[in-house]
């Protein structure tokens, strides 16, 4: 230190420094937030203040935002655009790869020698290249241009002397015209948002500004430059895009000045558009001018106007009247040709204006769409309400036959519309979807009413027939107790009740044979058939050929009686007229269900179904609600055939078979047991009903695809299946108490045509001849006859299953009641051979029937005929032959062999021979 002067103290200034931190106060969130509501020009002077900044600023992701708010990013085509280059790029690499390894290996050599020259010769001086302006220039825009100077600011470099003409830029400047489609060209590829809305900025801000300066629309730079108004109203079209970028402060303001300048110039050009719609220039000012207002916002103004002023809506009453499908004199019966000549004028009108919309709008106006839709609300759906309001209130068959029939119109009418130019399949969807709004109100309501209407008609077509069966009845039973003395019935009553005690009475089996189809025992029968009370009846009448149906709708003004024969005169007594009845009731068993009402009820559902099928041709509209509706009409078909009419009627015959009585009813003068004999016809006419009721289903419901009979889960299949089992058991019930009726028809005949010399000539005392018969006897051949021609009824009638089930159960049975017959005989020696030759003719009849099972026991059966043919004197041999148990197959025991011979006609000759030959009586104990 010299002097008084302080020596100044460096290290103390720097302890008096302070650092400063130059870290943003605001976290990049909100700075990136804060960035949106900024304009262009503010974006580009704020990425000039930092590196980090600039990499905000310049994120595409910001700039992508603003292309999608104008409508021209397509994330599709960004998204194929990258997986494009990064394709390239890949296939670029790999090139580049395979050139290096093979250039490395041909000059690895060349390099390593020319090393060592330069090397001995020593270093070389460094040279300074000439560098001109230009050249810096050029270097300067290149590097900018890629990216590379840290100072780039988003915009093109301009050189600032003239140079060496450069190639063109990647994007030009953009012109006057180039501009009227600026945005519609921005390519969607990642990186080059921000350029691509550079360049649109670029062509459309000058005029954006210059719109929201100018005092008047009229003023506006759009106007003073495009002179045709096509041109103005692409411009005007892109700014209102172009204003949708706009973020920054005060942008509503800005959007509705915007706003209401294209307003003030649509109306002007509206007007223009309104004069030709009134002159009809359809090629002149129309067509100008609604190409200016579809190039402007699509359009709208201009074909509402077009659509209002319409002359098919306008003179829409001209096309037809609805109440011209309603006769004037019937409302039940409908004039449909009057609704397709509606839509047939409709038609024609709507493609003579579509030739004009072609004429007048460009392709890409959507005027057929509105339009149509016009035409079915204000047009289609008025004269349709107008007529299903006015028949629903009138008559419920004419409103489900004016839906259906005027739906399928419809349908036929929307094919045949002319679709505009340049238009596919969204033209005849929304067809289908004016059809269906249209028909929407009232397809709820139709498919109920169609249930309610089948379910009605059926019910009126069974009851009538019930109805008209209950009438016959009573007219029959109030014409047989006419004039009735039931004093003296009483005599005749006792009469008939010695009669039926002094029957044969029979014999019970030693044997049980159980019943296939569940019916009782032989000796369960035999009681009850001994208990029953028969009543007398009086010899019954011709019976004929199978009757006519009877006809509801003919009612009960002439009385015919079922069996189509004239009703026999009025019995004198009470038993007789009870008699009577049953025959009449008897006779009637085929017609306790008509083939008639049957058909009826099948036409009625295939008129319903078809009318409901109608509305399952479009699919995903109604065809789910039509194709239940089917289904549910199908299914009430099968119940009410099924519960109703067939289900009843078999009950009812099966309850009139267990009431009869062959031995006071049978006809003996021909073969057969009445009353089964018209339950087998009963069965054909029910089998005949289920076959109509699959042909019926294959035709209608699976043919047109309505339901699916492979999907078990079905509820048509489920009930159909029950209609079948339904059928089958109602069958298998009547066959049992019909097998019954004619095993006590057979045991009748057996009783009372039985001759008592057949098996054992000379039992009466009277002469016997000499000459031995060897032919069945007449009882044999009767029963045979009887049996065989119930057997072959079914034939063809009923599946195998239930026919050899039926053979297999009369087989049985008949074994049953001829073991039976013969333990009432008394067989001599002689007899025998009459005895063989029934039981051979029984044989052979059970042989057709082609059961091996059952052919068993009728040989056993005649096997057992052969203990009566052994002459008394060989009373061991017979005792041989009734313990051998193998002779029989199985079927007889040696115990029940004994007791068939015990009915020999000497047997208490040959008893204790036989008895000490099987058993050893009189034998002693050595």
């Amino acid at each position: 230190m010299t002097g008084n002067l302080p020596r100044m103290d460096l290290l103390g200034r720097l302890r008096e420094a302070q650092i400063v931190d130059t870290k943003p106060v605001l976290p990049a969130e909100i700075l990136s937030q804060i960035l949106e509501y900024l304009t262009v020009l503010d974006l580009v002077q704020f990425a000039r203040l930092s590196k980090r900044m600039r990499e905000m600023v310049y994120d595409d992701t910001r700039w992508v935002r603003r292309l999608r708010l104008m409508g021209c990013w397509n994330d599709a085509a960004a998204r194929t655009a990258a997986e494009e280059a990064r394709r390239k790029k890949v296939d670029s690499l790999n090139t580049t790869e395979e050139q290096q390894s093979t250039k490395t290996a041909t000059t690895n050599g060349i390099t390593t020698a020319k090393s060592i020259v330069e090397a001995r010769r020593g270093p070389r001086k460094p040279s300074i290249p000439h560098v001109s302006v230009t050249a810096v220039q050029k270097g300067t825009s290149k590097s900018r241009a890629d990216g590379q100077d840290g100072e780039n600011d988003g915009f093109d470099f301009v050189a600032l002397s003239p140079t060496t003409p450069d190639p063109l830029p990647d994007h030009q400047p953009v012109g006057t015209l180039s501009a009227l489609e600026v945005i519609s060209t921005a390519r969607s590829i990642r990186g080059t948002a921000r350029q691509e809305y550079g360049r649109i900025h670029g062509a459309l801000n000058l005029y954006y500004k210059d719109a929201l300066r100018s005092k008047h629309p009229s003023n506006a730079r759009i106007f003073r430059v495009y002179r045709d108004p096509v041109q103005q109203a692409a411009m005007l079209s892109q700014l209102v895009k172009f204003a949708n970028s706009d973020l920054s402060l005060g942008w509503q303001a800005r959007e509705e000045k915007l706003l209401l300048m294209m307003s003030a110039f649509e109306d002007a050009v509206s007007r223009e558009f309104e004069q030709g719609l009134k002159l009809g220039d359809v090629d002149g000012r129309m067509k100008k001018y609604a190409h200016v207002l579809v190039t402007l916002n699509g359009g709208q103004r201009a074909v509402d106007l077009w659509i209002t002023d319409n002359p098919v809506i306008k003179d829409r009453s001209g096309l037809g009247d609805p109440m011209d499908c309603i006769s004037p004199t019937n409302q039940d019966h409908l004039f449909l040709e009057e609704a397709h000549s509606f839509l047939s004028h409709l038609s024609s009108a709507f493609n003579a204006q579509v030739t004009i919309i072609d004429r007048v709008f460009p392709a890409s106006a959507s005027v057929v769409v509105p339009y149509l839709q016009k035409i079915g609300n204000e047009v289609l759906a008025t004269y349709i309400d107008t007529l299903f309001v006015y028949l629903q209130e009138k008559s419920t068959e004419s409103y489900v036959r004016a839906i259906s029939g005027v739906y399928d119109q419809s349908l036929r009418f929307a094919k045949t519309l002319r679709p505009p130019r340049a238009s596919g399949d969204e033209f005849y969807e929304a067809v289908d979807k004016l059809v269906a709004d249209i028909f929407a109100p009232y397809a709820a309501t139709y498919f109920s009413e169609e249930l309610a209407l089948f379910k009605r008609r059926s019910e009126i077509e069974v009851s009538g027939w019930e109805r008209q069966l209950s009438q016959q009845d009573a007219s029959l039973e109030s014409m047989y107790m006419t004039n009735i003395n039931r004093q003296a019935d009483k005599r005749d009553f006792l009469s008939s009740f010695k009669k039926v005690v002094m029957m044969p009475v029979n014999v019970l089996p030693s044997f049980d044979i159980s019943s296939r189809f569940g019916g009782k025992s032989p000796a369960i029968r035999a009681s009850e058939s001994e208990d029953t009370l028969n009543a007398y009846q009086t010899p019954p009448s011709q019976a004929s050929s199978r009757p006519d149906t009877p006809n509801s709708r003919n009612g009960p003004a002439m009385l015919v009686s079922r069996s189509g024969t004239p009703i026999p005169g009025p019995p004198t007594t009470e038993l007789a007229a009870k008699a009577a009845i049953l025959k009449s009731k008897l006779e009637g068993i085929r017609t306790l269900f008509s083939l008639e009402v049957a058909l009826n009820l099948v036409h009625m559902a295939k008129s319903s179904i078809d009318r409901a099928a109608v509305f399952a041709r479009v699919k995903g509209i109604f065809d789910a609600d039509a194709r239940n509706e089917c289904e549910v009409i199908f299914i009430l078909l099968l119940r009410t055939l099924g519960d109703r009419h067939v289900k009843a009627g078999f009950n009812q015959a099966v309850a009139q078979l267990a009431n009869y009585n062959p031995r006071a009813a049978s006809d003996q003068s021909q073969p057969g047991v009445a009353p089964l004999v018209m339950f087998l016809e009963l069965v054909n006419v029910g089998d005949l009903i289920q076959q109509m009721l699959d042909v019926f289903y294959e035709q209608e419901l699976v043919a047109t695809r309505l339901t699916d009979r492979h999907d078990f889960l079905n509820p048509t299949v489920k009930e159909k299946k029950r209609f079948e089992q339904m059928l089958d058991e109602r069958v298998a019930a009547g066959l049992n108490k019909g097998i019954e009726v004619l095993m006590a028809e057979v045991e009748f005949v057996c009783a009372t045509t039985q001759n008592v010399e057949d098996f054992n000539p000379g039992a009466t005392g009277m002469v016997i001849n000499k000459i031995v018969d060897i032919t069945p006897s007449k009882t044999a051949i009767w029963v045979v006859e009887v049996v065989s021609a119930h057997t072959k009824m079914l034939v063809g009638s009923t599946d195998k299953n239930m026919l050899d089930v039926f053979n297999q159960e009369i087989g049985l049975r008949l074994f049953a009641t001829l073991c039976k017959h013969l333990k009432r005989q008394r067989i001599s020696v002689s007899g025998s051979i009459k005895l063989i030759s029934d039981m051979n003719h029984y044989f052979v009849f059970v042989q057709s029937l082609k059961n091996k099972e059952l052919l068993e026991y009728f040989k056993a059966l005649r096997e057992l005929a052969q203990i009566y043919l052994i002459d008394p004197s060989d009373a061991k041999e017979l005792a041989t032959i009734i313990a051998d148990a193998d002779r029989f197959h199985g079927i007889f025991r040696a115990e029940e062999v004994y007791e068939y011979a015990e009915r020999r006609a000497d047997w208490y000759q040959v008893k204790s021979r036989v008895e000490k030959a099987m058993y050893g009586i009189g034998c002693c104990m050595m």
